[in-house]
């Protein structure tokens, strides 16, 4: 076990940040943790980092607790991106990396690295507040890993990225799982929970709602999807008995129902109406379990 949060709670005076919270996470897993603005989430990060301590629980990496002299294994992209704009790229990197007891050799060689492999080597030498917002989240990206954390916390790490940069970032985190780190993940971007982590946790009024394996909490939730195109009126199809929810799109719908069984029901009575150009039944996404679950949408 890795990184393991056993009955963790944070109070501050009467308000319950976080509320007996429960985390096995394994070496070399991408795990994400969920849930709106104000769910506990940075809280929870916060605690693990050391930066606040928690109210009662157990926080452990490895089985040790996990202090100031544990930090250099740990790296943190904060949501709130915190560089210093008259400083240049290098210099900041270089005293970020000291902070994290590297050697100045160490972190150039580093740098160097992660530079080209960002497309940012150019820009080394310019002050961080001169570049464009994405390659600054570029730069604080490379401050988090630098050090070559075992664990690696990262908290809505593409924001302001366009998509090629969310790609270039995707596939730096996805490289760093392969050589064996444990990285926490936050996202108001659903997809990109769903493409990266196998294992997640929603959080609601700072209470675990949902948390395991992505797919075993697909299965279990039961909802599925069904998308229907055809050239005639659907709208019979809303009325049937295990149509839990639906939604007009251009030439058909996508209902939500109670079970597969109700998918074929409607499979029935589509036939012999006309032309159906696509019927398709979809596994629950993570948004429409995050709704249901945690009452809300990112959105």
């Amino acid at each position: 076990m890795s990184l393991k949060l056993l009955n963790v709670s944070k109070i501050y005076n009467d308000t319950v940040a976080v509320d007996n919270l429960t985390l096995h996470i394994e070496k070399n897993q991408m795990f994400g943790i969920l849930g709106v603005n104000g769910a506990g989430k940075t809280t929870t990060f916060r605690m693990i980092l050391g930066l606040i301590a928690q109210t009662e629980g157990d926080i452990t990496w490895k089985g040790q607790a996990l202090n100031y002299h544990t930090s250099h294994l740990i790296g943190y992209l904060p949501e709130e991106r915190g560089l210093y704009p008259k400083l240049t790229v290098k210099q900041q990197l270089i005293y970020l990396g000291r902070l994290k007891g590297m050697k100045k050799h160490e972190i150039l060689l580093e740098l160097e690295k992660w530079a080209e492999k960002f497309k940012i080597s150019d820009y080394i030498n310019k002050k961080v507040g001169e570049l464009s917002k994405g390659n600054q989240q570029k730069v604080q990206f490379i401050t988090s890993v630098i050090h070559s954390p075992e664990l690696l916390i990262l908290d809505e790490p593409f924001s302001g990225l366009d998509p090629l940069n969310v790609e270039l970032l995707k596939n730096a985190v996805k490289d760093l799982k392969e050589e064996g780190k444990t990285i926490l993940f936050s996202s108001h971007r659903m997809e990109h929970v769903e493409e990266l982590c196998e294992n997640l946790c929603i959080l609601h009024d700072g209470k675990p709602v949902v948390s395991g394996r992505l797919l075993d909490i697909k299965r279990d939730f039961g909802k599925k999807s069904v998308s229907v195109l055809a050239d005639f009126d659907l709208s019979f199809l809303t009325k049937v008995d295990g149509v839990i929810n639906w939604k007009a799109h251009t030439g058909g719908l996508k209902l939500q129902v109670a079970s597969e069984e109700v998918s074929q029901q409607l499979f029935k009575l589509i036939q012999g109406r006309g032309f159906v150009r696509k019927f398709h039944l979809e596994e629950p996404s993570l948004h429409d379990i995050f709704i249901e679950k945690a009452g809300a949408s990112y959105d």
